[in-house]
């Protein structure tokens, strides 16, 4: 079967409920079936292999799952069934010692809509990469799949092993029984797997009883659980201030995602969530380097430099963040901390993870320390700078062979840019990995122009010190690109025009 067109980076995602259904049960047989067959090389495992399965809240999730454990079955499979879980549990499934297990599924689409689904794949070492994910594509299409004489369902509440393991750390890293006794705590599951969360945060002393949107909702029907949405935060947000809560946690869907706002609502995502994490971090760890995306901003590296951390600036994709970590990390060099702007943080003490829960874990438990001292969470980054206006545009681009048009519109911007560099009106700036980051003198800002990690689009990110910065810059940028009729420039034009 031919399962190439649900890949998305690391995952396999398709629609999984409504109308135009592409995460079919034969395509998911299909997958789990190769997926055995590639963990089986992987592990050179003899005996019976152990695969943990579990899925987010979303309605097609349960139906997704007997799939898969159908799978696992005629595969001669060990099958550790979690049910409702996090993305993140489903990883430490294989650290436990209860289970060991040898691999995992998690059954989710993240912080997509709510008919949309998927498959992540886990070994010990962590999520596959892209190239693990293209054997497995090729062996579903040759239709390979082991083949067991027997094999075995253990179900249970696997979740309670994460949310102890949780507990204990929260304890272990505060040196307290009880470390959050006092704090308000709003925590937001949006319907989704999150909710446990609750009860974490409960046994270590918090009030919780501020949250909402524990319950599983696979409709998703109050908001997308999704920390880069405007609807959510503003939502938990409001929920933090009515209820006068000393702070607030969102989660995505599957839980590997999470953002903050602080007691008077203001949101902690994004570049402010990198700066908090760092600052933590970095107050243990001396010298560390903090791999970030493409994206962050420049008062974001002298904000881990002022606090004597090194700003390791990589590509987009989360994946690409945390194999770039532990490609420093086997160079020699202590690398705390791999996170994306978009909320996925990885922590060297929590297995290279991105874990919103356990990132979370870590805020909490400085908050209510720096609570006992009359301080809060954002007085650790009242020295970020941040930009007066920023915007992300994108341009979609027409054809078959978009990649290619992308990375040749790319390197003409580029030899442009290169000439006003010559003119000193622009530097291009060295420590980026990915497209074309430019520093600009028109605006008093920057923009970076890449490739989208899984689209047929051209991402633009601007920011700007200076009002009306971003239209200027626009501006310059939409004469370029706007010469181009393989691109969909309208919404640049728009922002050149308006702002």
């Amino acid at each position: 079967m031919d399962i190439s067109a649900l890949k998305s980076g690391t995952d396999l995602r398709g629609v999984g409920s409504g109308e135009g259904v592409t995460l079919t049960d034969e395509a998911v047989y299909a997958a789990v079936s190769a997926f055995a067959v590639w963990l089986r090389e992987k592990t050179c495992k003899v005996g019976m292999l152990k695969v943990a399965l579990g899925h987010d809240s979303r309605i097609s999730g349960e139906r997704i799952c007997a799939a898969a454990e159908n799978a696992l079955k005629a595969a001669g499979c060990e099958i550790y069934s979690a049910g409702l879980c996090s993305t993140p549990s489903m990883f430490m499934m294989t650290k436990f010692e209860e289970t060991d297990c040898d691999g995992s599924i998690m059954i989710t689409a993240s912080h997509h809509p709510a008919n949309r689904n998927g498959l992540k794949f886990f070994t010990k070492s962590g999520g596959i990469d892209s190239c693990d994910l293209d054997r497995i594509i090729a062996y579903a299409g040759e239709n390979k799949a082991a083949e067991g004489k027997e094999s075995r369902v253990l179900r249970k509440d696997y979740m309670k092993l994460y949310k102890d393991f949780l507990v204990k750390r929260a304890r272990e890293i505060s040196g307290e029984e009880s470390p959050l006794d006092g704090m308000k705590i709003c925590i937001d599951a949006g319907g989704g797997a999150g909710g446990f969360f609750a009860d974490v945060l409960g046994e270590l002393g918090a009030d919780t009883s501020s949250s909402q949107f524990l319950e599983p909702d696979g409709t998703f029907s109050h908001h997308i659980p999704n920390p880069e949405n405007e609807e959510a935060m503003a939502s938990l947000s409001e929920r933090v201030k009515t209820t006068g809560s000393d702070l607030g946690v969102i989660f995505d869907a599957d839980v590997d995602r999470a953002a903050i706002a602080a007691a008077d609502g203001s949101e902690i995502n994004r570049n402010r969530l990198i700066a908090l994490v760092s600052a933590v971090l970095l107050e243990e760890r001396k010298g560390g380097t903090i791999v970030t995306d493409s994206v962050t901003s420049d008062g974001l590296k002298e904000f881990i430099t002022a606090r004597g951390g090194v700003h390791r600036r990589f590509k987009r994709g989360y994946r690409n963040v945390i194999n770039e970590a532990l490609r420093l990390e086997g160079a020699g060099v202590d690398v705390p901390l791999a996170i994306e702007t978009s909320g996925h943080a990885a922590l060297k003490e929590n297995f290279f993870l991105d874990d919103g829960a356990y990132l979370s874990l870590r805020l909490v438990i400085a908050a209510a320390r720096l609570a006992k001292e009359g301080k809060s969470l954002t007085d650790l980054i009242d020295e970020l700078k941040t930009p007066k206006e920023s915007r992300e545009i994108r341009l979609g681009i027409s054809g078959k062979d978009f990649l290619f048009t992308a990375k040749e519109v790319l390197r003409q911007l580029e030899s442009v840019a290169g000439e006003l560099e010559k003119n000193k009106m622009c530097v291009l700036a060295k420590d980026s990995f990915e497209g074309v980051r430019v520093n600009m003198d028109l605006g008093d800002g920057f923009f970076l122009a890449r490739c989208s990690v899984h689209d047929p689009v051209i991402v633009i990110n601007i920011e700007s010190n200076e009002t009306g910065g971003v239209k200027k810059i626009a501006g310059f940028l939409s004469a370029f690109f706007g010469s181009y009729s393989a691109l969909e420039c309208t919404d640049l034009k728009t922002v050149a025009e308006n702002g």
